[in-house]
């Protein structure tokens, strides 16, 4: 049993007892039965027939198996609610311009707008006769016509809201071009033991008992699309009283059906993202350990906001998780898990599914694919572009194809860049003849395969080591290249390009200081994850006391330096807790980034104990700092106090802690460009962290090297 055969029972004779009785009543004349009502023997071959019709359809569309799962799971099982986004959203006609705009003010990496109307997928379906489901490859448009069915088997038990048995119809197999949608409808039934199949479902389509579910319009061979859309037009208008859902891939689409109410899925949202993720997760061993739980929380990192784009698109989530599953944590080498990825999109999914590639494709391996795609991608990255004119891409494919000599010269670039957006999905239209990647994380890997394999890491690294857009195409980098030395060399040259960030004498100093103060200090963390520690911490004070500064001053001072310069410190001091944790056994800073104005010296006594915990400087007495702290705790001034003595406060306790540090307050006064430039010079050196975790092969020496130079000044440096 699946579980779904009483409710069939139930739904499919309910509504095939009418219409045989009506058969017999009308049309039994061709069977001998005019006249003559339903037998208790014909009543049981139908009961039996529609509990065998349930089975089957569970079987063959109510179960998942993808991406080489080991067994099948119920699709209701992992099923997430879908959304549909309305016709404005699948067609427009924006700008190159509006839409780079829009994608950047967004700060999302996700190319669908944020504010775009969503309705819930179940409720369009009942509420239209005739729906187009369009969406990307993955998109879960064939996921969604089945779970529609499954709720149509559930008569008043489900959410489909229509007296109506659901027939499953796969379009790839309309092959030739005899074509009969209304035989292959009657097979579906004969084969599970209905009488009289014929004339049963001529009376229920003239009845209107039917939902019609055709998946995969665009999965037609080529050869027969023009004859397979006319015959589903005509069928429609034949039997219109029915209920009709069609799938698409959305570049497939060509407005064919005017009928149809044509709907696009929209991406998953977050909330969706982790209801799938917590329905994957569902065993009892998943459930004591909170699989579901740590899988999410890993995603919401923002390391891994780049593999959180992929979780948008349900065929790619169930890659995800399938990937968290065997080992409960996702690769350091993010290199490996997206090239499955893009591989999935190039030719595993098709294979699943059994769609035929078009004859476009041949002469055009994968591979060869793959390295056009790496130029496209890499082009549009190093000119800052996410959106490419149609013109623009085809220019580059004709390019491609004609310079490179393994590459077949008989292909159109039109022809090439139409078949990578339907059958593959990797190239979407956004806009009107506008392309775009179908996420950033793929064009970001695939700029990263191109760098590799050119050897441009030189260009890379001088070009674009403090542009925080091209963080993941460096650390990608450190994945792919696989040449002795490879990785040496990438993060020997990020080294040198970071030292100069620090060409300033207060940066220089700041670096000293940190040094000499936490050198043979007893803390167990390494030298460089003391060094940073130490600038968090003189980071922190000064900008508590910047924060407060501007408070202190009213609003009209909120685009000064000082409250620039807090700014900027927040994530100078994010960078440098990050280099300390990675440095440690175990994590040694909090996320509290900074002492807030609200409590100053209750942030400031808190950080003092912190740092006498993790004991990173050599000479500095916290007891006695946390005593004189509290006593100036005593004696903060009230609310209602002049400006002048606040900010007099502030400065005795900027001193405090100065002279508890052995630090000159002059070198954490910084400037705009000396804060920012610390920043960038903090990121950097964080991100060679990062490079070297994702590195494939790395020399131990040379890493062990750069990180004893790591936040030092370098010998040879002069001002």
């Amino acid at each position: 049993m699946t579980g779904i055969e009483p409710f069939a029972i139930s739904c499919v004779s309910g509504i095939a007892l009418p219409i045989f009785q009506s058969v017999f009543e009308t049309g039994g004349k061709f069977l001998g039965l005019m006249g003559k009502k339903l037998d208790d023997k014909t009543k049981q071959l139908i009961y039996t027939a529609s509990g065998e019709y349930g089975k089957r359809y569970f079987k063959r569309h109510g179960i998942l198996k993808a991406l080489g799962m080991r067994e099948a799971v119920p699709l209701e099982s992992v099923y997430t609610a879908v959304q549909f986004l309305d016709e404005q959203q699948i067609r427009s006609f924006e700008s190159i311009q509006n839409l780079e705009e829009a994608y950047r003010q967004a700060n999302k990496r996700n190319f669908q707008q944020q504010d775009c109307q969503k309705q819930e997928g179940l409720k369009i379906a009942n509420e239209k006769q005739y729906l187009m489901v369009l969406g990307q490859p993955g998109a879960g448009k064939s996921t969604f016509l089945r779970k529609t069915g499954l709720e149509a088997l559930k008569g008043k038990k489900g959410e489909f809201k229509h007296n109506c048995i659901p027939v499953f119809i796969e379009l790839k197999s309309f092959t030739s071009s005899q074509i009969d949608i209304e035989k292959l409808i009657v097979e579906e039934f004969s084969i599970c033991g209905f009488p009289h199949s014929e004339q049963f479902i001529a009376k229920a389509l003239e009845q209107g008992k039917l939902l019609i579910l055709l998946d995969g319009l665009d999965e037609v061979p080529t050869v027969n699309t023009n004859e397979v859309i006319g015959k589903i037009q005509n069928f429609v208008d034949r039997y219109d009283k029915n209920r009709f859902i069609v799938s698409c891939r959305t570049a497939a689409y060509r407005n064919n059906f005017q009928r149809f109410t044509d709907v696009k899925l929209a991406d998953f949202d977050n909330s969706q993202i982790e209801q799938f993720i917590g329905n994957w997760f569902q065993s009892e061993v998943d459930k004591q350990a909170g699989t579901a739980q740590k899988c999410w929380e890993l995603l919401q990192k923002p390391e891994y906001a780049a593999a959180k784009e992929l979780a948008h698109t349900p065929l790619l989530l169930t890659f995800l998780c399938l990937n968290y599953d065997r080992s409960q944590n996702f690769p350091n080498n993010r290199s490996v898990l997206y090239k499955k990825a893009l591989r999935i999109l190039l030719e595993e999914w098709a294979a699943e599914k059994r769609i035929l590639r078009d004859e476009i494709y041949q002469g055009l391996s994968t591979e060869l694919e793959e390295s056009l795609l790496s130029e496209i991608a890499y082009t549009g990255f190093e000119t800052d572009k996410l959106f490419f004119s149609q013109r623009e891409v085809v220019e580059e494919i004709k390019t491609f194809l004609a310079g490179n000599l393994n590459a077949p010269k008989h292909l159109d670039g039109e022809a090439v860049l139409k078949a990578i957006a339907v059958q593959q999905g990797i190239l979407v239209e956004r806009a009107e003849d506008v392309y775009s990647f179908s996420h950033l994380t793929l064009q970001e890997y695939l700029t990263a395969q191109y760098i590799a394999d050119n050897n441009l890491i030189e260009p890379l690294v001088t070009g674009h080591f403090g542009d925080r857009r091209w963080r993941e195409v460096f650390l990608l980098v450190a994945g792919l290249v696989r040449a002795k030395n490879g990785a040496d060399d990438l993060l020997l040259l990020m080294e040198k390009e970071a030292q100069k960030y620090i060409n300033r004498p207060k940066l220089q100093g700041l670096l000293q200081w940190a040094d000499a103060a936490t050198e043979g200090s007893e803390g167990d963390l390494k030298p460089v994850g003391k060094r940073a520690g130490a600038i968090a911490n003189a980071i922190a004070i000064t900008d508590a006391h910047a924060i407060a500064n501007i408070y202190a001053n009213g609003i009209s001072v909120i685009y000064d330096d000082i409250y620039i310069n807090a700014e900027a410190n927040l994530m100078t001091i994010f960078y440098a807790k990050s280099i300390a944790n990675a440095n440690a056994n175990a994590i040694v800073f909090t996320n509290a980034n900074t002492i807030t104005n609200a409590d100053t010296i209750a942030d400031a006594i808190k950080l003092a104990q912190e740092f006498e915990k993790i004991k990173i400087f050599h000479e500095v007495n916290f007891t006695q700092l946390i005593s004189q702290l509290e006593e100036l705790q005593q004696q903060l001034p009230d609310a209602d106090q002049p400006k002048q003595i606040h900010l007099a406060f502030l400065d005795r306790l900027l001193d405090t802690w100065c002279h508890a540090l052995h630090i000159n307050p002059e070198i954490i006064k910084l400037s705009e460009e000396e804060a920012e430039a610390l920043g960038d010079y903090l990121f950097a050196n964080y991100l060679m962290i990062q490079c070297k975790e994702a590195a494939v092969r790395i020399s131990a020496k040379t890493w062990e090297e750069i990180e004893s130079r790591m936040l030092v000044v370098p010998e040879n440096s002069t001002i």
